[in-house]
C-alpha cells in the first residue's frame, strides 16, 4: 500500500524498472535509473546533515536534477520547496528566509542573482548547483559545491533514513495571499498521494500514458503531472517551452497522451493546425487555473476531435476540489463539474448554514486533499482553515476543512458554478496574484503616493492587471514605472496597464476604493478594446 509520496518511484521500479519514468529533449530516464538517483540524493543530504522536517528549496526549470531532488528530499524525510523559476531574486530570497531553507537547489548563473540577497538567509547552510561551481565568491558563510560533489557518498542507504508518516510535511508550495506576501501551503505526504490517486481514477491514468509537463512544478497543477505519472508508472515529458507551436511538436514527437495548461496556453493552442500525431495520440487534455469559456472549448473539441476534455477547479489548499466529465462539456459548459473521488464541497452561507440548489455562497471543502495549513502563519490559517460544518456534536475534536474564498452555486443535479472571489485576489494567465504584492514593490520604488493593483476581465488572460497610481513627480512617465516592474516583478505579475490620476478614491477608512476604480474601468480589457 502506497502511503508516502517517496514509495511512488521504488513501488514502479520492484514491477517495471526498465520503463522510462523521464524524458528530457532527447535524454531518457528509466525508472531504476531514477530510483537510484534519488535514493543517492536523499543519502547526500543526511550525511550534510539534514533533519527530518528540514526545508530544501529548488530554484530551477524543469530538469532531471529537478524532480531527482523533489523526491530526494521525501525520501530523506525533509520538505521540498520548489520555487517559481520566473521569480526575482526579492521574492526568491523572501521564501528562502520565510521557510528557513537550510539547502537550496539551483543553477550557477542564477546563483549570481541571489548574491545580494542570499546575505539575508541566515539559516541557508549549503547552496548546490547542478551545472557548475560559480566563478565568482559567495561572501556568505554557508557551503558552496555542485551537484557532482554532493552526490560523492558511499554510505550504506537503508540506515540514513528518518521515520516518516502519511501525516508528516513533505512539500511547501507558496502561493499569493490576498495582501502582502505569498504564503506557503503545507502539504502531508496523505495529502499528494490522495490527490494523484483521485487525479488518476478520474482520468484513468495508466503505465502507457505520456504526460508533457509544461507547468512549473511550483504551481500544484504542475507538480500533480509528476505525482499522477509516477504513481502509475507512466512516462513524463519535461518542457519549458518558448511558443505554442513548441508544445503541439512535442506531443507529436513523443506520442503525449495528456496534457495539462491553463487557458492562455489553450487559447493560443486552439488558434493553430494539430498535425495528425497529435490529433491521433493525445487521449485527453485537463484545464484548471482559470475558466474556459464555451467558444474556447468549441475550439479545443474542433481541432481535437479525438480528445477528451477535462474542465477542472482547485485551489493550492485543497489540491483539486472538481471536474467537468468530458461528456457533461455540452450539456453544461460553463460548470466547474462535480467534486473529485475522495472530496466533499458544501456551499455555504456567511452565517454557517448551508446553501439551498442555485444559492450562491463560499466553497468550502473537506477530506484528506485538504492542507496542513499556511507554514509559519497562524493567524491566516485560522482564517482560512477552521472546523468543518455539520460534524456531529458527540466528536470531542473537530475535522478542518477549507473555505476557499470563491463564491459558487450548486445546481440541483449536484453541478457547481464558479461566480467570483470574495477578496481582491487576481486570477491571470492561471496564476494567482497579490495585489498586495505587487504593490509592496511599487512603493519601495519611491515613485509613487498611492497606487492600486486591480484584477479586470480579459478575453485570453481571465484577468488583466492594471495599475493605477499617482506619481510623486507629475512630470513622471508610466514608461519608467513600468520598466521598474519588469525589472523587479516576474512576468506574470506586470500589470498589463499603467493609468496615472491626480489622486485615488478613498472610502470612509481613508482606504483606497478599489470597488469603485474597478467599476471605472471594468470594460478596459474587453475583447474590442484588446
Amino acid at each position: 500500500m502506497l502511503t508516502l509520496l517517496s514509495d511512488f518511484i521504488h513501488h514502479i521500479t520492484k514491477n517495471s524498472p526498465d520503463s522510462v519514468a523521464l524524458c528530457l529533449k532527447d535524454q531518457q530516464m528509466t525508472y531504476r535509473q531514477l530510483d537510484t538517483a534519488v535514493k543517492k540524493f536523499a543519502q547526500a543530504l543526511i550525511k550534510q546533515g539534514l533533519q527530518a522536517n528540514e526545508r530544501v528549496a529548488i530554484y530551477l526549470p524543469k530538469q532531471f536534477e529537478t524532480v531527482i531532488a523533489i523526491f530526494g528530499t521525501a525520501l530523506a524525510g525533509g520538505v521540498f520547496v520548489p520555487v517559481n523559476p520566473l521569480l526575482k531574486p526579492k521574492q526568491v530570497s523572501y521564501i528562502l528566509r520565510h521557510c528557513q531553507a537550510k539547502f537550496c537547489i539551483t543553477a550557477h548563473q542564477r546563483a549570481k542573482t541571489l548574491i545580494e540577497e542570499l546575505q539575508t538567509c541566515s539559516f541557508l547552510k549549503t547552496l548546490i548547483c547542478v551545472d557548475k561551481s560559480p566563478e565568482y565568491d559567495i561572501p556568505y558563510n554557508f557551503n558552496l559545491t555542485t551537484w557532482n560533489s554532493f552526490n560523492n557518498t558511499e554510505k550504506a542507504f537503508s540506515a540514513l533514513l528518518h521515520p516518516r508518516i502519511d501525516q508528516d510535511t513533505v512539500s511547501i508550495l507558496y502561493t499569493s495571499g490576498s495582501t502582502g506576501q505569498p504564503k506557503g501551503v503545507s502539504l502531508s505526504h496523505r495529502n499528494m498521494v490522495e490527490g494523484a490517486k483521485s487525479v488518476a481514477t478520474y482520468l484513468e491514468n495508466q503505465a502507457n500514458d505520456r504526460l508533457l509537463a509544461v507547468l512549473p512544478f511550483s504551481f500544484d497543477y504542475g507538480l500533480s503531472q509528476l505525482t499522477t505519472a509516477f504513481l502509475v508508472g507512466a512516462r513524463v515529458v519535461l518542457m519549458d517551452y518558448l511558443l505554442p507551436q513548441d508544445v503541439i511538436k512535442a506531443v507529436a514527437n513523443y506520442q503525449i497522451t495528456g496534457l495539462a495548461a491553463v487557458p492562455p496556453l489553450w487559447n493560443q493552442l486552439a488558434e493553430r493546425q494539430w498535425p495528425d500525431d497529435a490529433i491521433n495520440c493525445l487521449r485527453y487534455i485537463t484545464n484548471s487555473g482559470g475558466a474556459v469559456p464555451p467558444s474556447l472549448s468549441q475550439k479545443l473539441t474542433s481541432c481535437l476531435p479525438k480528445t477528451q476534455i477535462f474542465l477542472m477547479y482547485g485551489l493550492t489548499e485543497a489540491f483539486r476540489s472538481t471536474y467537468l466529465p468530458p461528456e457533461q462539456l455540452n450539456i453544461r459548459p460553463e460548470s466547474m463539474g462535480i467534486p473529485i473521488p475522495n472530496a466533499a464541497l458544501k456551499v455555504m452561507r456567511a452565517d454557517g448554514s448551508e446553501c439551498e440548489a442555485d444559492e450562491p455562497g463560499e466553497l468550502v471543502h473537506r477530506g484528506s486533499l485538504v492542507a496542513q495549513g499556511y507554514w509559519n502563519d497562524k493567524k491566516k490559517t485560522l482564517e482560512r482553515f477552521k472546523p468543518t460544518p455539520d460534524q456531529p456534536h458527540e466528536l470531542p475534536l473537530s475535522e478542518i476543512a477549507v473555505w476557499s474564498g470563491d463564491i459558487v452555486k450548486k445546481d440541483s443535479e449536484g453541478y457547481f458554478y464558479f461566480l467570483g472571489r470574495n477578496d481582491e485576489m487576481i486570477k491571470t494567465s492561471g496564476y494567482r496574484v497579490s495585489p498586495g504584492e505587487i504593490e509592496e514593490i511599487i512603493y519601495a520604488s519611491e515613485f509613487v503616493h498611492d497606487v492600486a493593483a486591480i484584477g479586470l476581465p480579459h478575453p485570453t488572460l481571465g484577468q488583466a492587471i492594471l495599475l493605477i497610481y499617482h506619481a510623486k513627480d507629475p512630470q513622471h512617465e508610466s514608461s519608467t514605472l513600468l520598466a521598474f516592474c519588469k525589472k523587479n516583478l516576474p512576468l506574470y505579475m506586470v500589470p498589463h496597464k499603467l493609468i496615472h490620476l491626480s489622486a485615488l478614491p478613498k472610502n470612509p477608512n481613508g482606504k483606497i476604493d478599489r470597488s469603485t476604480l474597478k467599476k471605472q474601468h471594468i470594460d478596459l480589457f474587453e475583447e474590442n478594446n484588446v
